[in-house]
């Protein structure tokens, strides 16, 4: 054998011998045993009054705090008593309030995106979560009185379905915010006139009725609007419609009125 064909072998060689190497080697690695997280600890570390202040983080939120603070202690409007969704039985002065606040602020929207008029809503009265207080109405007041996310949402219903709404609100005896929508009922809840603009309720009608995100799905066990058909989404938290109402009055004058009556 020559020396180039010498050569050749031993380095063919070597490079068998390599190659079969790493492949073993790749082999014993895919066959090592994996790790696997069996545990996880976790430390409880309480925050409270006690906690130290940061000075440096401290420093570093406080405009942004001083911020958030003036926007929302703004005055908006005044109100010129102290509205709770406690002072009535079957429609309150603050209920009547946020439902008409709804109907106002939303419906130019639902207009331009459908042509079709909002004909009546409907809010839970534990989304109330606490009362206008007499005095200068701010950002902060909306956010009080509105905690939630709850966006404003438009469904379309035909008349044999807000029949099972109506029996929702029988049973229920609350003080659910409404606005479009009228209630009469005796002494042992039985309807005596239920109107939505003013007009006898038709089964076959279709209307349209803006309540909330949460209450469209179930919440507050109003399963009604599972028969709820075509939802629009307006994007338009409660909240926000609050604030935009406040914005544009200078004195709210709600009242409990008949839209949600009893009688003899």
């Amino acid at each position: 054998m020559n020396k180039i064909a010498h050569h050749n072998y031993l380095l063919n060689n070597i490079i068998y011998k390599s190659f079969f190497l790493l492949t073993c080697i790749i082999v014993l690695s895919s066959c090592k045993k994996k790790e696997h997280l069996v545990q996880v600890e976790g430390v409880r570390i309480e925050i409270n009054d006690t906690t130290p202040d940061h000075l440096d983080i401290e420093a570093f939120i406080k405009p942004y705090r001083a911020h958030v603070n003036k926007t929302l202690d703004s005055v908006l409007a005044y109100a010129p008593e102290t509205y709770s969704k406690r002072d009535g039985i079957l429609n309150t002065a603050i209920g009547n309030l946020m439902a008409d606040i709804v109907l106002e602020q939303a419906n130019p929207f639902f207009i331009s995106k459908t042509k079709n008029a909002i004909d009546m809503v409907l809010l839970n009265h534990g989304g109330i979560r606490a009362p206008i207080p007499k005095g200068n109405i701010t950002s902060r007041t909306a956010y009080q009185v509105m905690p939630f996310e709850n966006s404003i949402i438009v469904v379309e219903m035909k008349g044999i379905h807000i029949r099972k709404l109506i029996e929702y609100l029988q049973k229920s005896r609350k003080a659910h915010p409404i606005s479009g929508l009228k209630l009469t009922v005796d002494k042992d809840f039985n309807i005596v006139k239920a109107l939505i603009n003013k007009k006898e309720i038709e089964d076959e009608e279709l209307y349209f009725v803006a309540t909330n995100d949460y209450l469209y799905y179930g919440g507050d066990e109003m399963y009604f609007f599972e028969h709820a058909e075509n939802p629009h989404k307006l994007n338009y938290k409660i909240r926000n419609a609050m604030i935009d109402y406040f914005k544009k009055v200078d004195t709210i004058s709600p009242i409990i009125d008949d839209r949600f009556l009893q009688v003899n």
